[in-house]
């Protein structure tokens, strides 16, 4: 039986994921990012259905995420890249965690702790986020060889983050970023792994492509594209959302519906209660725009998003307590897609998936 609220997690589907992007990026190899608990769909899960799709390694943004990798068994490759200032390094080295490195003080800090460090260094091609500037790179790429030739650290691998930003503009980035790696070359350095693109990068740039691709959201059946070039990519959506509805009501032409009354009921009606709002995740955004599925037929949130549960003026449509109703799910069963949330709350379809709660059960299949 369903659980009051859940997000079922087909596995099956990011495997498939997966597999249909190793095809598509032409040799490279595939890390596929499970941060954030895997995007909002369970990180070990889905760490274990993208290896399982042909994933050589696994990324995430703190040591406390890989740790929780390494703690359920998966010794994959896996990359931790974004670190405070108290961020354990020495424990990512003794679990066989490799680490991103940003800049020469936090060089300093990883080859100081204990162990050989395999490391990954970043650089700042155009994002203009974390990673070493131009500017920086000359003294980076010098401590790093001195350190690796000392038995300090390895570096292994060298990247970058696109900001998909446009043709040319990414198009700079690549260039900026390969004149990067040949002067950490001529520094000394020998990086077996290097990667640029990420999703979008990977699927529509096939000089960001180096040897390896970071994947994301794709991996869960997203596109990451949010212009004309979003056309189907052969990819499965991973995650349906429902809840089962636990009130269903005649109401008078005239009643208002949730906070504010917002919603009014042209005609006599049925309002069907769903238990799950933005406590749970549901973007309050979507009050009054967000598109649900129930039986079939597809209605739109009636008023406004509740911490705990939204309405929805099913008129005559027969709806019964126990009967379920989808929030989104793969489009090509007749469900609405996170991208249609996407656009009901303005944001992107990363959010909608990401931010989905701890009281939602997440069930895998």
């Amino acid at each position: 039986m369903a659980a009051l609220r859940e997000a079922r997690i087909d596995l099956g589907a990011i495997s498939r994921n997966v597999e249909t992007i190793r095809r598509t990026v032409d040799g490279a190899d595939v890390m596929v990012v499970v941060k954030a608990n895997g995007y909002g769909h369970g990180a070990v899960e889905s760490a274990r259905a993208a290896l399982e799709g042909g994933a050589v390694a696994l990324g995430v943004v703190e040591i406390d995420e890989a740790l929780v990798l390494r703690a359920a068994g998966i010794d994959a490759p896996v990359l931790a890249w974004l670190h405070g200032s108290a961020a354990d390094f020495a424990s990512a080295t003794a679990a066989g965690v490799e680490i991103g490195v940003n800049h020469l003080e936090q060089l300093e800090r990883v080859a100081a702790s204990s162990g050989t460090a395999v490391v990954h260094l970043k650089v700042d091609s155009g994002l203009g986020r974390n990673g070493a500037s131009e500017a920086d790179c000359a003294a980076l790429f010098a401590a790093a060889a001195r350190h690796e030739a000392a038995g300090r650290i390895r570096v292994r691998g060298f990247f970058s983050h696109l900001a998909n930003a446009g043709e040319s503009a990414d198009a700079a980035q690549v260039q900026r970023f390969t004149a990067m790696l040949t002067q950490a070359v001529a520094a000394g350095l020998d990086p077996e792994v290097v990667h640029l693109g990420a999703s979008a990068g990977a699927l529509r740039l096939p000089d960001a492509r180096f040897g390896l691709v970071r994947v994301g959201v794709a991996a869960y059946g997203l596109s990451p594209f949010d212009d004309a070039l979003s056309a189907d990519l052969g990819l499965t959506p991973a995650m349906q959302l429902s809840a089962e509805i636990v009130s269903a009501k005649r109401v008078a032409a005239g009643s208002g519906v949730s906070y504010g009354h917002d919603y009014v009921t042209a005609g006599e009606s049925t309002l069907a209660l769903v238990p799950i709002g933005y406590a749970d995740g549901v973007p309050r955004h979507a009050s009054g725009s967000g598109p649900v599925s129930i039986n079939g037929r597809r209605f739109t949130i009636s008023g406004r998003v509740a911490m705990d549960q939204f309405v929805v003026d099913v008129g005559d449509h027969p709806v019964r307590v126990g009967d379920r109703a989808i929030l989104f799910g793969d489009p090509a069963t007749g469900v609405p897609s996170a991208d249609d949330w996407a656009a009901a709350a303005s944001t992107i379809n990363y959010e909608i998936v990401t931010r989905i709660g701890g009281r939602v059960t997440r069930r895998f299949v």
